[in-house]
């Protein structure tokens, strides 16, 4: 039962276990009381505290907008240099030589966030507080990031990659974790018609810093090998500014409690109901079904840089530039795709951004002058981005809100088992066939996921005003 505003715990810095001691210690939900045995005494208490939720939402929406657009800006920047795909798969390539390693660091990384999702959910599902839970699994995510960092320096060798796999293991591990926890938050606190203003301007803001701090990046710390490892000096940043953005989530954020919550269940238990997750929801397991096409398509994402410096010169400074088409288109059309979806509802957004990434493949295979391959890395770009939003952004408008951490969970387990299988295919795809049989199978998901989505998939927002 919503009790009134209550400050979100802040301070500049918890150790991990003060963080999880307080996730533990968050008073856990209950479902809604019957007054009185009386189910019209029941429904109007149910309607007040309703209402009252909604109060506070718009009540504190300036001070929790500010808070997750400070945060997504610069987590944004901070993990867009170590997601592009340029600067870490260049990286494990130098150290290791083998496009196979690559796919496997890559699988790694997405094996972590098959199962951490499912986890986190359960975890939070039954509180009405999530912040602390949001700060122990964002940290632990960014320690990841400092983690490759710092193997640069103090190791060399099959030690080194070794490293370098691990904690890409685990920054998959604790993303994964996040990414259940920072939607529901958002949900929570932003109501649906302001969520894809939002995710632009955090999302364009973010990606302009980082488009230009990659092509700095690349061309002054990899270039000439700063501190004796440009890619580690990277990577440094990336964890300060994803640290910085933390923090201010957590000073600003106002969490409301919920008018009801799901009664804490066991893991197990929870993983039997997926399938009435999806089974009650037609809408919702196709739209799951593109996902997971989606998400096969990135088999042919790390080599995309390694397509081009197949048959160029790779320097710091094409690095840069490369990088900075991809980032720098990531932030211009997230301005068009988030008042898109706003306006429209995000099935559009979802629709044109999958064909934009299938449009950009097929230039970057058949056209090979240098203006063709920085503008198939922009439409790259804009296209991954476009997916990006919208497929978490439409997520929380299917089904009912107590089930949303778990649907939440139910996308991004089934996105990352199929995104941990595509980059070890990929590899070993690459190093037999070579690059252009894997961009044509990233090609061909994509169009059946397109395919799925016109003809399968309903526009959630739609259904649920046809609801009200």
């Amino acid at each position: 039962m919503l009790k009134g505003a209550r400050p979100a715990r802040t301070g500049a810095a918890h150790a991990a276990l003060v963080v999880l001691d307080a996730a533990i210690e968050t008073p856990k939900g209950e479902p809604a009381p019957d007054p009185a045995g009386d189910p019209a005494a029941a429904d109007a208490d149910l309607a007040r505290r309703e209402s009252e939720y909604e109060k506070f939402v718009w009540d504190n929406l300036r001070r929790n907008y500010l808070g997750n657009y400070l945060h997504g800006m610069l987590g944004m920047t901070g993990f867009r240099l170590v997601n592009t795909p340029t600067f870490l798969p260049a990286y494990l390539h130098m150290v290791s030589g083998s496009n196979a390693i690559v796919g496997l660091g890559l699988a790694l990384q997405q094996v972590g966030g098959v199962i951490s999702p499912i986890f986190g959910a359960s975890r939070i599902e039954h509180r009405t507080k999530v912040m602390p839970a949001a700060m122990w699994m964002g940290g632990l995510a960014r320690t990841a990031v400092l983690g490759i960092a710092l193997s640069g320096w103090l190791l060399k060798g099959n030690v080194l990659v070794g490293s370098i796999l691990g904690f890409m293991l685990m920054f998959g591990l604790f993303m994964g974790a996040q990414r259940v926890v920072f939607s529901l938050l958002m949900a929570k606190v932003i109501p649906i018609s302001r969520r894809g203003r939002l995710q632009a301007w955090r999302n364009f803001t973010g990606s302009v810093i980082a488009a230009a701090l990659a092509y700095v990046a690349g061309r002054y710390f990899i270039g000439p090998n700063l501190f004796g490892n440009g890619y580690g000096t990277t990577f440094v940043f990336a964890f300060i500014l994803t640290t910085l953005g933390l923090w201010a989530l957590q000073l600003l954020l106002k969490e409301p409690e919920p008018p009801t919550t799901r009664a804490q269940g066991k893991f197990r238990d929870r993983l039997r109901e997926f399938p009435r997750l999806i089974i009650e929801d037609r809408a919702y397991a196709w739209f799951l079904v593109v996902q997971m096409l989606a998400a096969s398509a990135r088999i042919a994402t790390p080599f995309y840089i390694l397509y081009v410096g197949a048959s160029v010169h790779m320097t710091g400074k094409l690095l840069g530039a490369l990088s900075f088409a991809f980032i720098g288109a990531d932030a211009l059309s997230n301005l068009i795709w988030g008042y898109l979806g706003d306006k429209t509802g995000f099935r559009l957004v979802l629709l044109f951004s999958l064909a934009a990434w299938a449009a950009s493949t097929v230039l970057l295979i058949e056209v090979h002058a240098p203006w063709a391959v920085f503008l198939a890395f922009f439409g790259l770009g804009a296209g991954q981005a476009g997916y990006n939003m919208s497929a978490q952004t439409m997520i929380l408008e299917f089904g009912a809100r107590d089930d949303l951490p778990m649907r939440i969970a139910v996308s991004a387990t089934a996105e990352s088992i199929t995104a941990t299988l595509a980059p070890l295919i990929g590899g070993q795809v690459a190093d037999i066939f070579g690059y252009n049989v894997v961009f044509g199978l990233s090609i061909g998901v994509l169009a059946a996921g397109l395919l799925l989505l016109v003809t399968a998939v309903k526009e959630p927002r739609t259904a649920r005003l046809a609801a009200l």
